[in-house]
């Protein structure tokens, strides 16, 4: 059973995509689309909200997602948010 999580990053005047580009660009979202259970790891950009990012992330089950919150990439995406000063909105989805 598969679940997803949206992850809307917001931040002021361009930031959060910044966020999201520098996430690409340094190897993140490279690596955490290679960790175990990973099922999708995408950036979308709201049309009618320019500051805003949505992240997609999907895991295979409850313990491959534990893992990815305990890796070492946490820190790092954490560091990115903190840099970038991102405010953030989750909603999970299991399906039934």
């Amino acid at each position: 059973m598969s679940i997803t999580v949206h992850i809307y990053y917001t931040g002021d005047n361009g930031s959060a995509r910044r966020f999201a580009q520098e996430m690409t660009e340094s190897g993140i979202v490279r690596a955490v689309r290679e960790e175990a259970g990973n099922e999708q790891y995408a950036y979308f950009f709201p049309m009618e909200d320019s500051e805003t990012v949505l992240l997609i992330d999907r895991w295979k089950d409850q313990r491959a997602l534990d893992l990815h919150h305990q890796s070492a990439l946490m820190e790092k995406i954490a560091d990115l948010r903190k840099k970038y000063h991102l405010r953030m909105k989750v909603e999970r989805y299991i399906p039934e």
